[in-house]
C-alpha cells in the first residue's frame, strides 16, 4: 500500500476506535499497536515500553498531577462555594451583577485550578440555582457557566498549554504569559455579554413577555460595604495563592514545574487550615481525584506519543505536512484553513486528543509559514475552549446537564453560542492585535 493509502486507512480506524466508546488513550494506543503490527517490523513491538517511558520521563510532565491536585482541592471542598459567595456581593449592584459574579469566578477558579470540567462544576453548583432564583432565563444561566468554565484552560495554569509546550517544544513560562492577556479578553467580552444580555432579558420581562414562564421581575442584589467587606477574609485566602502563584512565574522565581509545587502546597493548607478537610474521607476525595484525572491525562499523553511515533515511521506525518506546505493558502489562509480544522475536529474529539493528535501534523507548516507558535498556542486553547461548548461532544454542555438537569440539552447549547460568536471575535482581535497575547512574553524575562 502506498503512504496515502495507509494514511486514510489510520485516520478511519482512528475515528472509528474514538467513536466506538472505548477510552481515548487505550483507542489511541490500541490503532498505534495495531499498525505496529501489521507494517512495521516486529522488532519495533518490543519498543513500545521503551517509547512510552521515554515520552514520560519529562520534568514539565510534573506540572500536571500538581496543578491537577491543586484544582482537586479547591473544587472538592467548599472553596468554589465561598469564592462564589464573596464576587457575588461584590458585583450586586452592576446590571446583571450575579451573572457578571459568575463570569468572574469562573475566571478566578480557574486560574488557581486550570481544569474546565471542574471550574464548570464547582461554580455551577452554586451559581446556576441563584441565577435561576433571580429571574435569569436557564439558557443564560447554563451558557455563562458553561462558557466560563472554558477559561479553565486559557488562563495559567493551564493543562492544555502544558501539553502544547511540550509537543512543539516551547517554553510552558512563555505560554502561560501569553495565556493571561487573551484570558482577560475573554472575561471581560464575557462579562459584557452578560450585562447586555440581562438588560434584554428584563426589558422582556417588564414588558409582560415572559416566554412561557413564569418568574419574578430580573432584579440585581444589593450589599452594604459592610456586608461586602466581611467577604474578604474568604476571598484572601484565594488571592494570596494567586499572588504567590503568579509571582514565583512571571517574576522568573521559579520553573512552571516548582510553581505547581507551591500551588498544590498552598492550596491543599488552605483547605486543610481554613476548611477544615483534615479527615481522611476529604483527603481521600482530593487525592483519589488527583490520582484518577492525573493517571487518565497520562495514559493519553503516552500512548499520543505512541501514535505520533507510528505515523512519523510509517511517513504519514511527513506526507501530510508537506501536503499543507505546498497548499497555495500563504500565511493567513493556512491560518484559516488550520482553525477550521480544529473546529470541525472539534466536534468531535477532546481538546488532549486534538493537541497531541494534531499539533505534530501542521507543525512543519506553522513553521513553514513564520507562524509565532507561543501565539499560535494561546489560538488553539481558544479553539479547544469553542470545543468545550459547542456539540456534539461538548463537555461543558454534559457538566452543566449533570449538575442542572431541569434545564434542557438544548437550552443549555443556545446559551453557549452567543459565547462561542465572542470566542471567535477575540480570535480575529488576537489575528490583528497579536501583542495582547504576546507582549507579556516579550517583555517579562
Amino acid at each position: 500500500m502506498s503512504t496515502l493509502q495507509i494514511g486514510v486507512l489510520f485516520g478511519v480506524v482512528t475515528f472509528i476506535a474514538l467513536f466506538s466508546g472505548m477510552p481515548i488513550a487505550f483507542a489511541v494506543g490500541g490503532v498505534a499497536l495495531t499498525f505496529m503490527l501489521i507494517y512495521m517490523p516486529a522488532e519495533t513491538v518490543g519498543l513500545v515500553a521503551e517509547t512510552l517511558y521515554s515520552e514520560l520521563d519529562n520534568f514539565v510532565l510534573l506540572t500536571i498531577p500538581l496543578f491537577v491536585l491543586m484544582g482537586a482541592a479547591i473544587g472538592k471542598s467548599r472553596a468554589g462555594g465561598d469564592l462564589y459567595a464573596s464576587l457575588n456581593r461584590w458585583m450586586g449592584r452592576i446590571p446583571g451583577g450575579l451573572g457578571v459574579a459568575n463570569v468572574m469566578a469562573c475566571s478566578v477558579f480557574a486560574a488557581m485550578c486550570g481544569s474546565s470540567p471542574a471550574t464548570c462544576s464547582a461554580i455551577g453548583s452554586s451559581g446556576i440555582p441563584e441565577m435561576r432564583k433571580r429571574g435569569y432565563s436557564p439558557a443564560l444561566a447554563a451558557g455563562i457557566i458553561a462558557a466560563g468554565g472554558t477559561l479553565g484552560i486559557l488562563i495559567p495554569p493551564s493543562l492544555t498549554l502544558i501539553l502544547y509546550g511540550v509537543v512543539t517544544e516551547q517554553s510552558i513560562g512563555k505560554l502561560f504569559m501569553a495565556g493571561v492577556g487573551p484570558g482577560l479578553l475573554l472575561t471581560a467580552l464575557f462579562a459584557v455579554w452578560v450585562v447586555i444580555r440581562f438588560r434584554q432579558e428584563k426589558a422582556r420581562v417588564l414588558a409582560g413577555d415572559e416566554s412561557g414562564a413564569t418568574r419574578e421581575i430580573l432584579r440585581e442584589e444589593g450589599f452594604t460595604w459592610r456586608e461586602k467587606f466581611e467577604t474578604l477574609p474568604r476571598l484572601a485566602p484565594f488571592i494570596g495563592v494567586i499572588v504567590i502563584i503568579m509571582v514565583a512565574l512571571y517574576g522568573g522565581w521559579a520553573t512552571p514545574s516548582e510553581v505547581a509545587g507551591i500551588g498544590a502546597f498552598f492550596s491543599l493548607l488552605m483547605v486543610i487550615v481554613i476548611y477544615k478537610c483534615w479527615r481522611w474521607p476529604d483527603l481521600k476525595a482530593i487525592l483519589g481525584g488527583t490520582v484518577r484525572e492525573s493517571t487518565m491525562v497520562m495514559m493519553i499523553i503516552a500512548t499520543s506519543f505512541l501514535y505520533t511515533y507510528v505515523m512519523s515511521y510509517l511517513h504519514i506525518t511527513q506526507e501530510v505536512a508537506q501536503w499543507l506546505v505546498a497548499l497555495p493558502l500563504g500565511k493567513w489562509g493556512f491560518f484559516v484553513a488550520a482553525n477550521i480544522l480544529l473546529v470541525v475536529l472539534g466536534f468531535f474529539l477532546p481538546p488532549v486528543a486534538i493537541i497531541l493528535m494534531v499539533t505534530p501534523i501542521i507543525l512543519p507548516a506553522l513553521k513553514a509559514h513564520g507562524i509565532d507558535l507561543v501565539w499560535f498556542g494561546v489560538i488553539m486553547t481558544i479553539l479547544m475552549e469553542m470545543g468545550l461548548i459547542h456539540p456534539p461532544v461538548g463537555l461543558n454542555l454534559f457538566v452543566i446537564n449533570s449538575i442542572a438537569p431541569d434545564i434542557k440539552l438544548r437550552d443549555i447549547i443556545w446559551g453557549t453560542m452567543p459565547f462561542i460568536g465572542l470566542m471567535v471575535f477575540a480570535i480575529f482581535l488576537l489575528a490583528v492585535f497579536p501583542e495582547i497575547a504576546m507582549w507579556l512574553p516579550q517583555n517579562v524575562k
